[in-house]
């Protein structure tokens, strides 16, 4: 090998050790290897930053926007709290979530569809005292699983397409050009569908023998020590109106308890039972956490009965739930919330208010305030930043997940993940066109503000998809992945191609555990095609099993995102995600290796 090679594997070497070792910044660290590798000539600076302008990141930060937009509206929470619906048990909801996320996660991005489903399922777990470590795991899986049916599934497919369109366009040699054509849509479901169905069905038998059962995590999440009185009004045009408290499922709440309906202002209801029926215009007096106030407020047309409670929806998207501790030396000590006059010195409106262990009764304006006092505020976006240092506050703090859902466009931006699946599926444009319209319309029709749109697109993960795209160019022009793959090619080459791509898939799979699905891919792909090539056989099912095995890799929490997000709440520890992992990573290299060549046979270009 030249010196340009043994440097390049040197880099690469190094970026694997140094991507284990920083896991926080996989982007700077892919970014740094290929600016040395440029800086001393082996990749020209065109080719190493090529990858920034490569349809497949293009594609992704579009798809950003698009799954933002389902998020904002409400569209993905809807879905979500419909999926474990009338499911009692671990095994009921588990077939629910297998059946449900798998589909979902064909058409929409793991990321968001997981971050969605957490709350849920941990809610559906506090209602039905079951352990989140039963089915937190089993959620990421599911996701995985189906994000291999369709290229817009996850990520890395499209990733490795792009690899796929870069390859083709610097080939010279026709058959080559052809077999790196792009994937359809559904092009890779004939080994995808198997695979989730396969895994599933794995997942779902031995879910409950070799995950743990931590009860002691389900008492840690079910406490409440921080209890607020909060008043909602009914509006007009609820889903809550005409229902019972029972059918509207505010019968069994997570950390929260339904205390009073008040009606016309003359009329309360309490006890409430499970039979009475909402109103427009009820006042509905809740007791609980922060969190679940949070939950109530992202049902439409219900909203905190505060001074501003009649605001235009427009208006109440700019407000924000935040937490303020009243000072001993505050000049609200003393006052009532309505003296206090928080609308005209604070801009904000005091939802609740906790005392210590008191449940505090009776209309939000009467209370008169003391030091210690938590005030439950609904203040604009800055309020945090304005009142961070206010001697008036002892502590001031953001809610997470308190913005205010654009319900009204939720119908609308599912009709726009229809409108992008058939345009993806016809091929009236490209797989990126049609990302970026969709984007454009979730923006252009106020499915999401062009704030909130650059915001969602997630940067790190976008810098080191094209870093990495530079560092695959790298190991390609160097020679670096031509003499590891005819050395991998040499040693099992006899066996067959059948033997070589089952190695590069093991491979694939192992730098996917210890580094991340798309920068496994990227640098797997270079090594990929040169074996093909070695061999003289098509390199497209060597492309699609890099593809498969860059996502299909479940035995550590580190291989794919949704496995870390799921790592805390379900309150697992390393080895929980080996006992399931090791297995179904062999059942998928198994089911995958012997597949893959059926569909596209080493022989057809």
């Amino acid at each position: 090998m030249t010196w340009e090679a043994w440097f390049t594997l040197a880099v690469a070497g190094v970026v694997l050790v140094a991507m284990v070792r920083y896991q926080n910044a996989p982007d700077l660290v892919m970014l740094a290897g290929i600016v040395m590798l440029a800086t001393v000539g082996v990749v020209k600076p065109e080719d190493a930053f090529k990858g920034f302008a490569n349809e497949a990141m293009l594609t992704v930060a579009a798809l950003f926007v698009v799954a933002a937009g389902l998020r904002e509206t409400g569209a993905l929470d809807m879905l979500g709290g419909k999926l474990l619906g009338k499911a009692t048990t671990a095994r009921q909801a588990m077939i629910r979530l297998g059946l449900s996320v798998n589909f979902m996660s064909a058409f929409m991005n793991n990321t968001p569809i997981v971050a969605m489903m957490i709350p849920v399922v941990s809610s559906w777990c506090r209602r039905n005292r079951v352990a989140p470590s039963r089915l937190m795991i089993p959620l990421s899986h599911f996701t995985v699983l189906g994000g291999m049916c369709t290229l817009i599934g996850t990520s890395t497919n499209l990733v490795v397409n792009g690899l796929m369109i870069q390859a083709q366009s610097s080939a010279t040699d026709d058959r080559i050009r052809t077999a790196l054509r792009p994937f359809g849509l559904f092009e890779i479901s004939y080994v995808g569908i198997p695979c989730a169905i396969i895994g599933t069905l794995f997942i779902m038998a031995v879910a409950k023998k070799l995950l743990p059962d931590r009860k002691d995590l389900l008492e840690q999440i079910s406490e409440s020590p921080r209890e607020f009185l909060v008043h909602m009004v009914v509006q007009k045009g609820c889903r809550l109106v005409g229902q019972s408290v029972e059918a509207a499922g505010l019968r069994r709440l997570p950390g929260l308890f339904l205390v009073e309906i008040g009606r016309n202002g003359t009329q309360t209801i309490a006890p409430v039972s499970p039979d009475d029926v909402f109103k427009e215009g009820d006042t509905l007096t809740f007791s609980g956490v922060v969190s679940s106030i949070v939950d109530l407020e992202k049902i439409p047309g219900l909203v905190p009965a505060s001074e501003d409670y009649e605001l235009r929806a427009a208006e109440r998207r700019k407000l924000r739930l935040c937490e303020a501790v009243i000072s001993p030396k505050s000049p609200l000590v003393g006052k009532t919330v309505r003296e206090a006059e928080f609308r005209a010195v604070y801009n904000s409106a005091v939802v609740a208010v906790h005392r210590g262990g008191d449940r505090l009764r009776g209309r939000i304006g009467d209370i008169k305030l003391q030091p210690g006092d938590t005030l439950l505020l609904q203040a604009g976006t800055n309020f945090v930043r304005a009142h961070r240092n206010d001697s008036n506050f002892i502590l001031v703090s953001g809610v997470e997940g308190s913005r205010p859902m654009r319900h009204d466009r939720a119908p609308l931006s599912l009709f726009l993940l229809v409108a992008l699946v058939a345009l993806m599926t016809t091929g009236v444009v490209s797989v990126v066109m049609a990302a970026f319209i969709i984007a454009v319309l979730m923006v252009a029709t106020r499915a999401i503000s062009p704030q909130d749109a650059r915001a969602s697109v997630d940067w790190q993960t976008l810098i080191g998809i094209a870093a990495a795209f530079g560092m695959g160019k790298a190991l390609e022009q160097s020679g670096a992945a031509g003499a590891t793959a005819s050395a991998i090619v040499g040693a099992v080459g006899p066996w067959g191609p059948g033997a070589v791509l089952a190695v590069v898939y093991l491979l694939t799979m192992i730098f996917t555990e210890v580094l991340s699905n798309n920068a496994a891919a990227a640098l797997m792909f270079p090594f990929a095609t040169a074996a093909a090539a070695h061999m003289d056989v098509s390199p497209r099912p060597f492309c699609i099993v890099v593809m498969f095995a860059a996502s299909l890799a479940f035995a550590t929490p580190f291989g794919y995102q949704t496995s870390l997000m799921v790592y805390g709440p379900g309150g697992y520890k390393f080895s929980d995600y080996m006992k399931i992992g090791i297995p179904l990573n062999i059942i998928m290299w198994i089911v995958a290796a012997l597949l893959i060549p059926v569909f596209w046979p080493f022989d057809q270009w």
